[in-house]
């Protein structure tokens, strides 16, 4: 089978009409991640999304969800079921869906029959969703976090969600045999590199040493640029990673794979 990935959102940030955090919609019902991106989606697509896929718990990857579960909970039939590591959902429990900042909608309408479920995944796990296989990969992140590699059968793509320095991230993307796509970040600039470490993110220099670890040939596609720094981390990256003719993640690209 073919799957189909819209990027909703790759940017580190907001400002204008172009830039939305990190989100991504595979074919029709499943998100990686729920930017602000998702935001843009109609209504009637938001209902039909039944299963959403979390790298980690900070606000640009999960600002859409609770939104959308309020905004078509009335719509659906099922809950809807998010997807991360038991120490991602256990923040969004104790700080998103607490009842301070936002209704625990895995108790409502009642526990018997909620708007929300939780399921576990582990690091190296795979979820099968009608043939289509989601992994969770490592990532080292200031929180806990993971990336996910998206497996069609025919082809794979890798997304790094955020992440630093991390070998075991490697060793399991150079085991993909049919790897056909990497979207891996780039959040600041060179000039920024001491920030990127703290943060537990990426810069072209590190980036470009990240990359020597990699024994699969695919494209390359870099996400999360920082708004006002867009032009000198892409110039940066030509520079560091020319070798590897990177691109830069775009609004509304599609994969098919």
């Amino acid at each position: 089978m073919t799957m189909k990935l819209r990027v909703l959102g790759c940017s580190g940030g907001i400002g204008g009409r172009h830039l939305r955090t990190t989100s991504m919609l595979l074919d029709h019902d499943i998100l990686i991640d729920a930017g602000t991106g998702v935001a843009d989606l109609p209504i009637a697509d938001l209902a039909v999304i039944d299963h959403v896929f979390l790298t980690h718990s900070h606000l640009d990857h999960i600002t859409s969800l609770p939104l959308m579960i309020d905004t078509v909970a009335d719509r659906r039939t099922r809950p809807l079921t998010v997807y991360s590591t038991p120490a991602v959902l256990a923040i969004l429990r104790n700080h998103i869906f607490n009842w301070a900042i936002w209704p625990d909608f895995s108790e409502v309408p009642s526990p018997e029959n909620p708007f929300l479920r939780y399921q576990n995944i582990a690091v190296g796990e795979t979820i099968a969703i009608d043939d289509r296989r989601i992994t969770a990969l490592p990532a080292e992140h200031t929180v806990p976090a993971v990336g996910y590699c998206l497996d069609s059968g025919a082809a794979s793509l890798v997304f790094s969600g955020d992440t630093g320095v991390c070998d075991p991230f490697w060793r399991m993307v150079n085991r993909i045999p049919n790897l056909r796509h990497l979207i891996i970040e780039c959040a600041f600039s060179n000039r920024e590199q001491r920030l990127a470490i703290v943060s537990k993110h990426l810069c072209p220099e590190m980036l470009a040493n990240e990359l020597q670890k990699l024994e699969r040939d695919c494209e390359i596609h870099i996400t999360h640029l920082k708004p006002g720094q867009i032009e000198l981390t892409m110039e940066e990256i030509e520079r560091c990673l020319g070798n590897f003719q990177p691109r830069m993640l775009q609004n509304n690209q599609v994969f098919e794979f």
